[in-house]
Protein backbone atom coordinates (compact mmCIF):
# COMPACT_ATOMS: atom_id res chain seq x y z
CA UNK A 1 0.00 0.00 0.00
CA UNK A 2 1.32 3.45 -0.93
CA UNK A 3 2.03 5.62 2.08
CA UNK A 4 2.35 9.39 2.54
CA UNK A 5 5.93 10.65 2.22
CA UNK A 6 5.76 13.10 5.15
CA UNK A 7 5.44 12.69 8.90
CA UNK A 8 2.41 14.50 10.29
CA UNK A 9 2.76 16.97 13.16
CA UNK A 10 0.51 16.58 16.20
CA UNK A 11 -1.02 19.96 15.25
CA UNK A 12 -1.93 18.89 11.70
CA UNK A 13 -5.36 17.76 10.57
CA UNK A 14 -5.33 16.25 7.09
CA UNK A 15 -8.54 16.95 5.18
CA UNK A 16 -9.34 15.59 1.73
CA UNK A 17 -12.26 16.14 -0.60
CA UNK A 18 -13.12 13.64 -3.34
CA UNK A 19 -15.98 13.22 -5.80
CA UNK A 20 -16.23 9.45 -6.35
CA UNK A 21 -18.77 9.43 -9.24
CA UNK A 22 -20.78 6.72 -7.45
CA UNK A 23 -18.03 4.12 -7.99
CA UNK A 24 -18.63 4.11 -11.77
CA UNK A 25 -14.91 4.08 -12.53
CA UNK A 26 -12.08 1.95 -11.12
CA UNK A 27 -13.25 1.01 -7.63
CA UNK A 28 -9.91 -0.57 -6.66
CA UNK A 29 -8.07 2.57 -7.77
CA UNK A 30 -10.35 4.70 -5.56
CA UNK A 31 -9.39 2.61 -2.55
CA UNK A 32 -5.68 2.86 -3.33
CA UNK A 33 -5.85 6.64 -3.78
CA UNK A 34 -7.76 7.24 -0.55
CA UNK A 35 -5.50 4.95 1.46
CA UNK A 36 -2.46 6.79 0.12
CA UNK A 37 -4.00 10.14 1.08
CA UNK A 38 -4.51 8.91 4.66
CA UNK A 39 -6.96 11.66 5.60
CA UNK A 40 -8.18 12.44 9.09
CA UNK A 41 -11.38 13.87 7.61
CA UNK A 42 -12.58 12.67 4.21
CA UNK A 43 -15.21 14.85 2.53
CA UNK A 44 -17.04 12.83 -0.12
CA UNK A 45 -19.38 13.67 -2.97
CA UNK A 46 -21.28 11.36 -5.33
CA UNK A 47 -21.32 8.29 -3.16
CA UNK A 48 -24.16 5.74 -3.57
CA UNK A 49 -27.38 7.41 -2.44
CA UNK A 50 -30.27 4.98 -2.83
CA UNK A 51 -32.10 4.06 0.41
CA UNK A 52 -30.30 0.74 0.86
CA UNK A 53 -26.76 2.00 0.13
CA UNK A 54 -25.80 2.53 3.77
CA UNK A 55 -24.24 -0.92 4.07
CA UNK A 56 -22.06 -0.19 1.02
CA UNK A 57 -20.73 2.99 2.60
CA UNK A 58 -20.17 1.34 5.97
CA UNK A 59 -18.25 -1.46 4.27
CA UNK A 60 -16.25 1.04 2.24
CA UNK A 61 -15.32 2.93 5.40
CA UNK A 62 -14.20 -0.32 7.05
CA UNK A 63 -12.08 -1.11 4.00
CA UNK A 64 -10.39 2.28 4.32
CA UNK A 65 -9.96 2.08 8.10
CA UNK A 66 -12.27 5.07 8.56
CA UNK A 67 -15.51 5.72 10.46
CA UNK A 68 -18.77 6.54 8.70
CA UNK A 69 -21.41 7.93 11.06
CA UNK A 70 -24.39 6.85 8.93
CA UNK A 71 -27.69 8.62 9.37
CA UNK A 72 -30.41 9.72 6.97
CA UNK A 73 -29.19 11.50 3.84
CA UNK A 74 -32.46 12.13 2.05
CA UNK A 75 -31.18 10.44 -1.13
CA UNK A 76 -28.36 12.93 -1.57
CA UNK A 77 -24.86 11.72 -2.42
CA UNK A 78 -22.75 13.85 -0.04
CA UNK A 79 -21.20 12.51 3.16
CA UNK A 80 -17.97 12.41 5.17
CA UNK A 81 -15.78 9.95 7.05
CA UNK A 82 -13.25 10.36 9.85
CA UNK A 83 -10.18 8.54 11.10
CA UNK A 84 -9.58 7.28 14.61
CA UNK A 85 -7.02 10.06 15.01
CA UNK A 86 -9.85 12.56 15.62
CA UNK A 87 -12.77 12.60 18.04
CA UNK A 88 -16.14 12.72 16.29
CA UNK A 89 -18.37 14.78 18.60
CA UNK A 90 -21.46 15.22 16.39
CA UNK A 91 -22.41 14.58 12.79
CA UNK A 92 -25.44 14.90 10.56
CA UNK A 93 -26.67 15.29 7.00
CA UNK A 94 -28.95 18.09 5.85
CA UNK A 95 -30.81 18.55 2.57
CA UNK A 96 -31.20 21.78 0.61
CA UNK A 97 -34.05 22.79 -1.71
CA UNK A 98 -33.84 21.93 -5.42
CA UNK A 99 -36.35 21.87 -8.26
CA UNK A 100 -38.60 18.86 -8.53
CA UNK A 101 -36.95 15.94 -10.36
CA UNK A 102 -33.47 17.49 -9.93
CA UNK A 103 -30.75 15.55 -8.12
CA UNK A 104 -31.11 15.91 -4.33
CA UNK A 105 -28.55 18.27 -2.79
CA UNK A 106 -27.35 18.98 0.71
CA UNK A 107 -24.31 18.72 2.95
CA UNK A 108 -22.69 16.50 5.55
CA UNK A 109 -21.44 18.28 8.66
CA UNK A 110 -19.54 17.15 11.72
CA UNK A 111 -17.91 18.59 14.81
CA UNK A 112 -14.51 17.00 15.28
CA UNK A 113 -11.60 17.44 17.66
CA UNK A 114 -7.95 16.70 17.18
CA UNK A 115 -6.70 15.67 20.64
CA UNK A 116 -5.13 18.60 22.44
CA UNK A 117 -7.03 21.15 20.36
CA UNK A 118 -10.36 22.96 20.37
CA UNK A 119 -13.12 21.43 18.27
CA UNK A 120 -14.03 22.62 14.79
CA UNK A 121 -16.79 22.09 12.27
CA UNK A 122 -16.15 20.32 8.96
CA UNK A 123 -18.58 20.17 6.05
CA UNK A 124 -18.72 18.29 2.75
CA UNK A 125 -20.64 20.04 -0.02
CA UNK A 126 -21.71 19.35 -3.59
CA UNK A 127 -23.26 22.43 -5.15
CA UNK A 128 -25.96 22.16 -7.85
CA UNK A 129 -25.46 22.34 -11.58
CA UNK A 130 -27.97 25.20 -11.75
CA UNK A 131 -26.06 28.42 -11.13
CA UNK A 132 -29.16 30.12 -9.66
CA UNK A 133 -29.22 27.56 -6.81
CA UNK A 134 -25.53 27.58 -5.92
CA UNK A 135 -25.45 30.97 -4.20
CA UNK A 136 -28.37 30.34 -1.78
CA UNK A 137 -26.99 26.87 -1.07
CA UNK A 138 -23.53 28.12 -0.18
CA UNK A 139 -25.03 30.81 2.05
CA UNK A 140 -27.03 28.20 3.93
CA UNK A 141 -24.01 25.91 4.27
CA UNK A 142 -21.72 28.66 5.51
CA UNK A 143 -24.34 29.83 8.02
CA UNK A 144 -24.75 26.29 9.37
CA UNK A 145 -20.99 25.69 9.57
CA UNK A 146 -20.34 28.89 11.54
CA UNK A 147 -23.51 28.97 13.68
CA UNK A 148 -21.84 27.52 16.78
CA UNK A 149 -18.98 30.02 16.66
CA UNK A 150 -16.36 27.33 16.13
CA UNK A 151 -13.70 27.46 13.40
CA UNK A 152 -15.01 25.87 10.22
CA UNK A 153 -13.68 23.89 7.27
CA UNK A 154 -15.82 23.54 4.15
CA UNK A 155 -14.82 21.54 1.10
CA UNK A 156 -16.21 19.77 -1.89
CA UNK A 157 -17.32 19.95 -5.49
CA UNK A 158 -18.51 23.51 -6.13
CA UNK A 159 -19.46 22.96 -9.79
CA UNK A 160 -17.96 26.35 -10.60
CA UNK A 161 -14.55 27.99 -10.76
CA UNK A 162 -12.75 30.68 -8.74
CA UNK A 163 -14.29 34.10 -9.26
CA UNK A 164 -17.81 32.78 -9.80
CA UNK A 165 -20.59 33.89 -7.45
CA UNK A 166 -20.82 30.98 -4.99
CA UNK A 167 -17.03 30.56 -4.82
CA UNK A 168 -16.68 34.27 -4.02
CA UNK A 169 -19.47 34.08 -1.43
CA UNK A 170 -17.82 31.13 0.32
CA UNK A 171 -14.55 33.07 0.40
CA UNK A 172 -16.25 35.80 2.47
CA UNK A 173 -15.20 34.75 5.97
CA UNK A 174 -13.41 31.60 4.85
CA UNK A 175 -10.16 31.35 2.88
CA UNK A 176 -9.19 28.77 0.29
CA UNK A 177 -6.53 26.61 1.92
CA UNK A 178 -6.20 23.94 -0.77
CA UNK A 179 -3.90 24.31 -3.74
CA UNK A 180 -5.11 26.36 -6.72
CA UNK A 181 -4.80 23.71 -9.41
CA UNK A 182 -7.25 22.18 -11.91
CA UNK A 183 -9.25 19.25 -10.52
CA UNK A 184 -11.52 18.27 -13.42
CA UNK A 185 -11.57 16.12 -15.49
CA UNK A 186 -9.15 13.77 -13.76
CA UNK A 187 -7.32 12.53 -16.87
CA UNK A 188 -6.59 16.00 -18.27
CA UNK A 189 -7.70 18.58 -15.70
CA UNK A 190 -8.31 22.11 -16.90
CA UNK A 191 -10.99 23.35 -14.47
CA UNK A 192 -10.69 23.95 -10.74
CA UNK A 193 -14.13 23.09 -9.37
CA UNK A 194 -13.09 21.31 -6.15
CA UNK A 195 -11.55 23.11 -3.17
CA UNK A 196 -11.27 23.31 0.62
CA UNK A 197 -11.85 26.51 2.62
CA UNK A 198 -11.18 27.27 6.29
CA UNK A 199 -11.63 29.96 8.93
CA UNK A 200 -8.82 32.55 9.19
CA UNK A 201 -7.29 30.93 12.31
CA UNK A 202 -6.47 27.85 10.24
CA UNK A 203 -3.73 27.74 7.63
CA UNK A 204 -3.06 24.95 5.17
CA UNK A 205 -0.37 23.46 3.00
CA UNK A 206 -0.42 20.75 0.36
CA UNK A 207 1.25 17.59 1.65
CA UNK A 208 3.77 15.64 -0.37
CA UNK A 209 1.94 12.45 -1.32
CA UNK A 210 3.11 9.54 -3.40
CA UNK A 211 -0.10 9.14 -5.44
CA UNK A 212 -0.01 6.93 -8.51
CA UNK A 213 -1.00 9.05 -11.53
CA UNK A 214 -2.65 6.12 -13.28
CA UNK A 215 -4.85 5.46 -10.25
CA UNK A 216 -5.86 9.13 -9.93
CA UNK A 217 -6.76 9.20 -13.64
CA UNK A 218 -8.94 6.09 -13.51
CA UNK A 219 -10.47 6.25 -10.01
CA UNK A 220 -12.95 9.04 -10.77
CA UNK A 221 -13.59 11.93 -13.13
CA UNK A 222 -12.40 14.33 -10.39
CA UNK A 223 -8.97 14.58 -8.81
CA UNK A 224 -8.83 14.54 -5.01
CA UNK A 225 -8.07 17.73 -3.10
CA UNK A 226 -5.86 17.31 -0.03
CA UNK A 227 -4.62 19.83 2.53
CA UNK A 228 -2.78 19.61 5.84
CA UNK A 229 -4.40 22.13 8.19
CA UNK A 230 -2.27 23.67 10.93
CA UNK A 231 -4.39 23.78 14.09
CA UNK A 232 -1.65 25.28 16.30
CA UNK A 233 -3.89 28.29 16.97
CA UNK A 234 -6.51 25.92 18.43
CA UNK A 235 -4.11 24.06 20.73
CA UNK A 236 -5.24 23.64 24.34
CA UNK A 237 -2.20 21.82 25.74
Amino acid sequence: MTQPTETRSSHVLRVASYNLRIFKDDRAAITRVIRAIDADVLLLQEVPRHPLSGHRLAGFADELGLTWFGGARGRMSTTLMTSLRVDLLEAHHATLPVRIFDEPRGYAMATVRLPGHESLVVASVHLPLRSSERLPHVRAIRAAATAAGRPAVVGGDLNEEPGDAAWTELSDGLAQVSESVPTYPAKAPHKQIDAIFASPLITGRTPGLDLVDADVATASDHRPVVVDLDLSALATD
